[in-house]
């Protein structure tokens, strides 16, 4: 998957808006909050099988009309906020495609067992003595 931040542009649809927070009387005049959406069913860059890759893996952020969305109000600036923005999706489409290692299921080693039991058996101890003794007031 060699995709560069230049052929993604080409198919993201750009909007600047008004944000909220700090920025004093500029944030009621200038739109400097940017969103981004990137249409994943619909884009020539990607072959089916990475499309459906993307579908799965950022599921939490597409939604049901296959549209990838990206927002950045960090900045007062637009044209940071765009930067950032784009930056954003690179990094979330790009992290999509890494191959992600298998766990492996390992057991507990011996040492590791006779560890923990050695350290219930301390704890156990600890609190046997926090305990009132009432045979004693009878």
């Amino acid at each position: 998957m060699n995709i560069s931040k230049n052929n993604l542009m080409n198919e993201m649809y750009i909007k600047a808006v008004r944000s909220g927070g700090k920025g004093g009387q500029n944030v009621n005049k200038v739109s400097t909050k940017v969103k981004i959406s990137f249409d994943i069913e619909n884009s020539k860059l990607f072959s089916e099988a990475e499309k459906d890759i993307l579908m799965l893996r950022l599921k939490n952020r597409i939604d049901k009309n296959s549209f990838l969305h990206v927002s950045s109000d960090k900045e007062r600036s637009q044209f940071v906020n765009k930067n950032n923005a784009i930056n954003k999706i690179y990094e979330l489409i790009t992290s999509a495609f890494k191959l992600r290692k298998y766990r492996h299921k390992t057991l507990p080693t011996f040492n590791s067992k006779e560890q923990r039991l050695s350290n219930k058996k301390i704890n156990s101890q600890k609190k046997s003595l926090r305990k009132k003794d009432y045979d004693d007031d009878l």
